[in-house]
C-alpha cells in the first residue's frame, strides 16, 4: 500500500468515526429534547417480550374463535385484492396520460405526478383516519384507504415502467405512421404486461399486510378481529389472530414472489 492509498484509507475511516459520532450526538440530543429515558426502555424489554410470550400464545379456548378469525381474514385478503386490481386501472389510465413517453402534454403530465405524489406521499393511517370521519366504520371505508394509497404507488410505478420498457416500442410504431391508440393498445400495454402483473402482485401482497392496520382504524376485517380480542382481554385469541395473519402474509408473499419470477 503507497502512501496516497494509505491516505485514502484514512480519510474513509476518519469520515465513518464522524459519520457514527454525529448519529450518536443526534440520537442523544433527541432524546433529551424528547424526554426519552433509555435506561428504563431497554432495561423493561425483557419484561415485556416474556409477557407478550405468557400472554399471545394460543391456547385450547382460542380455538373457538377460529372460524370467525378465519372468516375476518378472508374478509382482509379479498379487501386488499379487490382494492389493488380497481387502483391498478385507474393508476395505468393516469399513468399512460402522465407518462413522459406517451403523455398527452404538459399539463397532463404535470398534473398526473402531482395527483399520484399527493395520494403516495400521505400515510395510510392518515387517509384511514379522515375517512372513518367521513364514511363512518365499514368495509367501503377501508376499501377506500388501501385504493387511495395503492393508486398513487402503482401510477407512479406503472409510469416509470412505460418510460423504461415502451420507449424503442413507441418509437417503432411512430415512424410507421401508428395512431395514439394503436401505440397504447398494441405497443405500450403488451409490452408491459409483465411488469404491470409483477407490480399487482407485489402491491397485493402489500395491501394484505397493510390491511391489518386499516382494518383497527376503520372497523372491518382481521384488524379488527384483533382490537376487538385485544380490547377485552382475550389475549390468547389475539395471539391467535397474529399467527394466522403471519401465515396469511408469509404465503402470500411466497406466491406472490414465485409468480412474479415466472413473469419475468
Amino acid at each position: 500500500m503507497n502512501l496516497n492509498e494509505k491516505d485514502i484509507f484514512k480519510q474513509r475511516f476518519h469520515s465513518k468515526i464522524v459519520f457514527i459520532l454525529i448519529i450518536i450526538l443526534l440520537y442523544v440530543i433527541s432524546s433529551i429534547i424528547s424526554g426519552f429515558q433509555n435506561g428504563m426502555a431497554f432495561s423493561s424489554i425483557p419484561a415485556g417480550i416474556f409477557w407478550l410470550i405468557q400472554k399471545f400464545i394460543p391456547t385450547q379456548n382460542a380455538l373457538q374463535y377460529f372460524p370467525e378469525i378465519i372468516n375476518s381474514a378472508l374478509q382482509t385478503v379479498l379487501l386488499a385484492i379487490t382494492s389493488t386490481i380497481i387502483s391498478a386501472i385507474f393508476a395505468l389510465f393516469l399513468a399512460i396520460i402522465g407518462s413522459n413517453s406517451t403523455g398527452i402534454n404538459i399539463f397532463t403530465k404535470i398534473i398526473s405526478k402531482v395527483i399520484a405524489s399527493f395520494f403516495r406521499n400521505m400515510p395510510i393511517v392518515a387517509w384511514s383516519l379522515i375517512l372513518v370521519f367521513s364514511f363512518k366504520q365499514s368495509q367501503f371505508t377501508g376499501f377506500l384507504a388501501l385504493f387511495l394509497i395503492t393508486f398513487g404507488y402503482l401510477t407512479r410505478a406503472f409510469s416509470e415502467t412505460i418510460d423504461d420498457v415502451a420507449g424503442d416500442v413507441i418509437e417503432a410504431l411512430k415512424s410507421v405512421g401508428a395512431s395514439y391508440f394503436q401505440i397504447i393498445f398494441c405497443g405500450v400495454i403488451p409490452s408491459i404486461s409483465s411488469q404491470l402483473l409483477s407490480w399487482l402482485l407485489f402491491f397485493i401482497e402489500t395491501g394484505v399486510r397493510e390491511s391489518t392496520l386499516v382494518g383497527i382504524l376503520t372497523g372491518t376485517g382481521i384488524g379488527f378481529t384483533f382490537s376487538l380480542y385485544y380490547k377485552s382481554f382475550r389475549y390468547d385469541a389475539a395471539g391467535l389472530v397474529i399467527l394466522v395473519v403471519t401465515v396469511i402474509v408469509v404465503g402470500v408473499e411466497m406466491l406472490s414472489n414465485k409468480l412474479r419470477s415466472e413473469l419475468m
